[in-house]
């Protein structure tokens, strides 16, 4: 008897063929972190669930996250974008096609972001999933020359693929939101040291990406308590911020950077030794004037995102020599906009 030949309508679409899916198995990948979420306070710095509401506005930016029942997002959670996003970036560097579809084995996660292996780890990591869904984000902040002012998740989607016996997790698929996808591909990136996993607390962590990202290429960066304490995100008042702050001084525990308290209720931030995100030999250095420049120009646009974008620009027309690099990239700027 002949077999009954499949309809086209037996089966349920194919929504998540293999091929649209990125397999993150790079080992050792530089850690990156996104220049959005290190300016801006995203995640929650706190360790019990947190349900409020952030409404955040700094030089024409405005972020507003709303939490789901579970909690905002919290910087911890924040590991697995990250091994998500230095992933991504390895793959970019070494040709490979990439996706926001992605699928990571949750040991390679637990591994590479400094967490024991054991079942509660895997149980804290879904609820970081469950957390990263959950957030929903709205913002006028460019990413990878657009600007999303809708709301949106950090990730829109997470599934676990598979389970051991024992009932843990083995893989996980993971799509990343289209915002976040953008300023990958857009490099729209930090190298991190390899030491951010081994901070404990939420401050450290979130201090340590500010410094990162405003300390960069200058051997210093100075913030008064007011501002950091409105960049961290920090919830508790000034008084007991700049209290923790003198006891982060006194432990002395970021990578990379060195703080210190100074009259008019200043943080000097200096770097300890190289940059990690060095600027190649002869490649174009901007002055902080050059910077404050396009930031007057383009409100409310992300002006490191905007750097990163001219340098692949300056790299992909042969990397010439600039007489005057703040000049090129203010003129790059203008026509950048104007293309808007």
């Amino acid at each position: 008897m002949a077999t009954a030949k499949r309809g086209a309508g037996a089966l349920m679409p194919d929504r998540h063929p293999t091929g649209d899916f990125f397999i993150c198995d790079i080992f050792g990948a530089s850690l990156k972190d996104d220049l959005g979420t290190m300016e801006h306070p995203v995640f929650s710095l706190s360790t019990r669930p947190d349900r409020r509401i952030l409404s955040y506005a700094h030089n024409g930016i405005e972020v507003q996250v709303t939490p789901s029942v579970k909690g905002r997002a919290t910087i911890h959670d924040k590991d697995i974008l990250i091994y998500c996003i230095s992933q991504l970036v390895a793959a970019m560097n070494a040709g490979r096609e990439t996706s926001r579809h992605l699928v990571l084995k949750a040991h390679d996660l637990l591994v590479a972001t400094n967490r024991d292996t054991s079942g509660d780890s895997y149980a804290r990591l879904r609820e970081g999933f469950e957390r990263l869904a959950g957030t929903r984000i709205t913002t006028n902040l460019t990413t990878g020359g657009e600007e999303t002012t809708s709301g949106f998740g950090l990730i829109e989607a997470w599934e676990i693929r598979r389970h051991s016996r024992g009932g843990r997790m083995i893989s996980v698929a993971v799509t990343l939101s289209e915002w976040l996808y953008r300023a990958v591909l857009a490099k729209s990136v930090l190298t991190l040291s390899r030491e951010y996993f081994r901070l404990r607390k939420p401050l450290e962590r979130r201090v340590y990406e500010l410094a990162r990202k405003h300390c960069g290429r200058q051997s210093e960066w100075r913030v008064s308590v007011a501002v950091l304490h409105k960049k961290t995100g920090s919830t508790a008042p000034v008084r007991v911020f700049r209290a923790a702050l003198r006891k982060m001084i006194a432990a002395d525990p970021l990578p990379d950077y060195a703080m210190a308290e100074e009259e008019g209720d200043l943080i000097r931030f200096t770097r300890r030794g190289e940059v990690l995100e060095s600027v190649s030999a002869g490649g174009p250095l901007l002055s902080p004037d050059a910077l404050t420049a396009a930031r007057a120009f383009w409100p409310g646009a992300d002006v490191y995102a905007l750097e990163a974008e001219w340098r692949q620009f300056w790299a992909s027309t042969g990397k010439r020599r600039l007489s005057n690099p703040d000049k090129a990239f203010l003129g790059w700027l203008r026509t950048r906009r104007g293309a808007e």
